[in-house]
């Protein structure tokens, strides 16, 4: 089976649920220089990726030589998907592979995209119908200006920026006014985003002063004026502010969905992963003894999920637990609760001794304790218990280690400062430091999600620029959001 897929005109997150559904089956994937680079990570990580895409001057694969790839896939088997950035029926060649697929015999779906003309025009507030300015749309190439309606209420040109000085004359020629309203919009839909809006006769040299280059979609008509009333997109707080986002990629997730929703460009940085730790005997072996535990204590969620899923392994089940429930912050409770586990006490800011506080409420002398954590953490909490009068189990749930490849990707981020860096805990911190040399960017601004990975930055000879006051991902961004209001 072949899918031909349309990925939409920039935004990973406008590609279609079957469109993501396809793609999560796929053995090979074919996709075009439009495609998002983000919608790839939806394929299987051993799928096989081939860039077929196409520039002005450059090809990486004739027309012919895609088809034939398509074909000789799907013929070994294969599930392929066709990943084109728009949707493939509108200037996106899908007629034409669809063709080649069924004089090959081979079946084949079409899955539709958000296309770049309607995404693109949503994305810089321009209406391409509306009651009292246009009834009609035309959409073309600037490839060609002999088959532009001069007389269409809203014309939408794609692949028309190097042309545009002779489009414009050649409308204003067919009877346009040359005050019509105009604008041209260069990756649209993404948040580097660029717009420039003039009139059909002031356009061409506006496009000029400002340098811009292809691939940009140019709008004529009265609706191109409501820009102004209706960029919602470019209005947005974090509008194409980069922010590196150094959590594990598996942690990452919530964060970049929030970024994205303020405007922003998550660069999706993963300085430490998750790993196994070097014993699990003793977390298995505290599970087998679940049910002696007066408390039970997790730091992170991370934990949580580790203990679940040894717990799962085990002989043993939550029939077993009578322990009292204590989490470091928000998000680990959230774990425990969707377990449906009730927590018992919470810190108020999300460090160990704001949980030692908590915890302090009660009376923990005699009382057994299960503190499950990284391999390297701080002693504050298990030294808290003891001092206290608790016997205090620390079992090792997980490992933090630097992620791979650290050095090749910091070059890429030296090559292309951030405006922002965040930081969610010390050990990203310590990984992040240890590839990047932070002095060969031009002034990235520091965002820390509490005291203690300010402590750690500082050690670096680093001032935060902001601090989170509620130790989240939350936090940072509204700290974030609240120094550029100030």
């Amino acid at each position: 089976m072949v899918y031909l897929v349309g990925a939409g005109p920039g935004d990973p997150e406008l590609l279609t649920l079957k469109g993501r559904r396809a793609l999560a089956k796929a053995s090979v994937v074919l996709y075009d220089n439009l495609a998002p680079e983000q919608v790839l990570e939806f394929a299987p990580p051993d799928a096989l990726r081939i860039y077929v895409g196409k520039k002005r001057s450059r090809h990486a694969f004739t027309q012919e030589e895609i088809c034939a790839l398509l074909i000789e896939h799907a013929r070994g088997g294969k599930t392929v998907v066709r990943l084109k950035g728009g949707d493939p029926y509108l200037f996106g060649r899908g007629g034409e592979e669809a063709e080649a697929l069924f004089d090959s015999g081979i079946p084949f779906q079409v899955i539709p995209g958000v296309t770049a003309a309607a995404g693109i025009a949503a994305y810089s507030g321009v209406p391409l119908t509306h009651r009292a300015h246009s009834s009609a749309v035309s959409i073309v190439t600037g490839h060609d200006a002999r088959v532009i309606d001069c007389h269409a209420d809203t014309l939408v040109i794609l692949m028309g920026l190097t042309y545009f000085e002779a489009i414009a004359r050649q409308l204003i020629a067919g009877g346009r006014r040359p005050e019509t309203a105009a604008i041209a919009v260069r990756w649209g839909t993404r948040p580097d985003q660029e717009t420039v809006a003039g009139t059909l006769a002031t356009l061409p040299g506006l496009i000029e002063a400002h340098g811009m280059k292809p691939p940009a979609t140019i709008i004529v008509g009265e609706v191109a004026r409501l820009h102004e009333k209706l960029n919602w997109f470019e209005s947005l707080p974090l509008f194409g502010k980069r922010v590196v986002v150094t959590r594990p990629r598996g942690q990452a997730l919530g964060m970049v969905e929030m970024l994205r929703e303020l405007g922003a460009h998550p660069i999706e940085f993963p300085v430490i992963q998750i790993g196994p730790p070097s014993d699990y005997g003793p977390l298995d072996r505290a599970i087998e003894r679940l049910g002696e535990y007066d408390w039970l204590i997790f730091t992170s969620v991370n934990g949580v999920r580790a203990f679940f899923e040894r717990l799962d392994l085990s002989r043993r089940d939550l029939r077993g637990l009578r322990a009292k429930l204590a989490a470091i912050g928000p998000a680990t409770r959230e774990a425990l609760e969707r377990a449906h586990l009730k927590v018992d006490e919470i810190g108020d800011e999300y460090v160990a001794e704001s949980l030692a506080a908590a915890i302090g409420k009660h009376s923990v002398a005699g009382a057994a304790a299960l503190l499950i954590r990284a391999a390297a953490a701080r002693e504050f909490l298990p030294e808290w218990l003891r001092e206290h009068g608790a016997h205090v189990d620390v079992v090792e749930a997980y490992l933090t280690s630097a992620a791979p490849n650290l050095e090749e990707r910091a070059r890429e981020l030296e090559a292309h400062p951030p405006d922002w860096i965040t930081f969610t805990s010390s050990s990203t911190v310590d990984s992040f430091f240890s590839a990047v040399d932070i002095q060969r960017m031009a002034g990235p601004r520091i965002a820390s999600i509490g005291p203690v990975t300010s402590g750690t930055l500082r050690k670096y000879g680093l001032e935060p620029a902001v601090e989170a006051s509620e130790y989240t991902v939350e936090g940072i961004l509204s700290a974030i959001l609240s120094e550029y209001n100030r």
